[in-house]
C-alpha cells in the first residue's frame, strides 16, 4: 500500500497575506497631495471673487486704479455699505426678493412633490406622455413668452405687483421631473401598499410617507430655486416699477451711470450674497445627510 500523505493547511500564510492586502488597499485609499492640491486650488478659485468683492468694497473708487491693486481689506467697507442703502430703496429690494424667493421656492417643492410622486408611483392613463409634455417646456425660452405673460399681468391687473412675479413661477417643470426621477427609485412601492393595507388614502401617503423620504432631494430643489428666483433679473425689470425692485433690479441701479463706482456697486453685490449663504448653511446639513444616508445603505 502506497501511505498518502496529507499535508496541513498553510494556515500562518494566509492570514498573513489577506492582512497584507488590506494594508495595500488602506494605503491606496489615503488622500494623496496631489488631491489636497487640488481641493487647496478649488477652494481658492471659487472663494476669492467673493473675498475680491470685500476687497473692492472696503476701499473708495481711486484706489483700485494702482498698480498693483489692493488686497487688503480698507477702511471704507460700513461706508459704502450704508451708501448703498441710500442710493437705492436696497432694504424695499431685500424684502421684495426675500418674498418672492421664499413664495417660490416653497410652492416648487410642494408642487413638485406633488406632481413628482403622482408621475412616479401612481397610475393613470395618460402619464408618459404628459410627463413628456412637461419636459418639454424646459426647452422653450422663457424669453419667448415675456409678451404675451406680461398682457395676461396687465388684463388681471397684476403688472406693477410682486404677485405678477411670483405667479409664472409657482410651479417648475425642472422641478416635476427631477422629484419623480428621485421618488422612483428612493420610496419603495411595497411602502405605499403598506400604507394603504394600514388605511391611509393617497394625500395622507404624500404626507407621512413621500414628503419625509423626499427630503434631501427637496433641499437640493428648494436651494437651486432659491438662487434661481434670487438671481431672476429680466422678468422683474419688465413687470415692476424702479421704485419697487428686487434686489438684482436695484443692483443694476448701482452699477449705472457714466463712471462707474465699484466700491459702491460691489458693496450692493456683498448684501444681495448674504441670504444666498444663508440659505446654503439652513439646507446644506439636510443635503449633506441624504448623501452620507445614501451611502450608509448602498
Amino acid at each position: 500500500m502506497t501511505a498518502t500523505v496529507v499535508r496541513e493547511p498553510d494556515v500562518e500564510r494566509r492570514p498573513d497575506r489577506a492582512g497584507r492586502k488590506r494594508r495595500a488597499y488602506r494605503a491606496d485609499r489615503r488622500p494623496r497631495t496631489l488631491t489636497y492640491l487640488s481641493l487647496a486650488a478649488l477652494v481658492f478659485f471659487s472663494g476669492f471673487p467673493l473675498y475680491w468683492c470685500f476687497v473692492v468694497s472696503s476701499h473708495d473708487n481711486s484706489v483700485l486704479g494702482e498698480v498693483p491693486p489692493p488686497f487688503g481689506l480698507g477702511p471704507n467697507l460700513f461706508e459704502n455699505l450704508s451708501r448703498a442703502f441710500g442710493t437705492v430703496p436696497f432694504a424695499k429690494a431685500l424684502m421684495n426678493s426675500l418674498v418672492i424667493s421664499g413664495s417660490i421656492t416653497i410652492s416648487v417643492v410642494f408642487f413638485s412633490t406633488l406632481a413628482g410622486f403622482a408621475f412616479a408611483k401612481l397610475r393613470f392613463r395618460g402619464r408618459n406622455i404628459l410627463l413628456l409634455l412637461v419636459i418639454a417646456t424646459i426647452m422653450v425660452p422663457n424669453q419667448l413668452g415675456i409678451i404675451p405673460l406680461y398682457m395676461l399681468m396687465a388684463k388681471y391687473q397684476l403688472a406693477g405687483t410682486l404677485y405678477a412675479v411670483i405667479a409664472p413661477s409657482l410651479v417648475s417643470a425642472f422641478g416635476v421631473f427631477f422629484m419623480t426621477q428621485y421618488l422612483s427609485e428612493a420610496v419603495p412601492t411595497e411602502l405605499l401598499e403598506a400604507a394603504r393595507v394600514d388605511g391611509c388614502h393617497t394625500m395622507r401617503i404624500f404626507w407621512h410617507v413621500v414628503l419625509p423620504a423626499s427630503r434631501p432631494a427637496a433641499a437640493v430643489l428648494g436651494m437651486l430655486t432659491f438662487m434661481a428666483a434670487w438671481n431672476d433679473f429680466f422678468w422683474p425689470l419688465v413687470v415692476l416699477t424702479p421704485e419697487d425692485p428686487t434686489v438684482q433690479t436695484a443692483l443694476s441701479t448701482l452699477a449705472s451711470g457714466y463712471v462707474q463706482d465699484f466700491s459702491l456697486s460691489l458693496s450692493g453685490t456683498i448684501i444681495a450674497t448674504v441670504p444666498l449663504l444663508v440659505v446654503f448653511g439652513l439646507l446644506g446639513k439636510h443635503i449633506i445627510g441624504g448623501i452620507m444616508q445614501g451611502a450608509v445603505k448602498a
